[in-house]
């Protein structure tokens, strides 16, 4: 799987190792930034093209990293086309995708150990969507909005 990944300043080291762990693991990554630790970066640039590649390539998945994941989730989630869920346990890890068919996860580097991180990020990836489900209407109607109609 295609996985978009960036990181400000408070996630750079997380980043790092998310990268080879997902490289590993057998998916291609795609690293939008930062390349070097500069404690005076932004998060919405690198959060932005991390989205903008993930909505380029239906199927693929992003993740945005920062200090807390909360402004990195908002610029992503700025982004046409993108559900980014901030993730802070298993079950967030799982039911973003499963219920609201999340295609970014956003995680605080400062708020989990490294280990955790990686266990969300694991959960997200393997968890799939069911198009059937009853929460199909309601990603439907974000959308909608999103386009400026309302349908509800």
């Amino acid at each position: 799987m295609r996985i978009h990944i960036a990181a400000d300043h408070a996630g750079f080291e997380l980043r790092e190792r998310l990268i080879a762990h997902l490289t590993e693991a057998g998916h291609d990554v795609v690293d939008h930034g930062y390349k070097e630790y500069d404690k005076l970066d932004a998060y919405p640039p690198v959060c932005f093209a991390a989205a903008e590649a993930t909505v380029a390539e239906p199927g693929s998945l992003g993740i945005v990293i920062g200090g807390s994941g909360n402004g990195e989730q908002m610029a992503a989630n700025k982004v046409r086309g993108i559900r980014a869920a901030l993730v802070w346990n298993e079950s967030t890890a799982e039911l973003a995708r499963q219920h609201n068919n999340a295609n970014v996860i956003s995680i605080g580097a400062r708020q989990h150990t490294i280990e955790e991180a990686t266990r969300f990020v694991d959960i997200f990836v393997a968890t799939g969507y069911d198009e059937s489900s009853r929460h199909q209407s309601r990603i439907e109607m974000m959308a909608a909005y999103e386009d400026g109609q309302r349908t509800f």
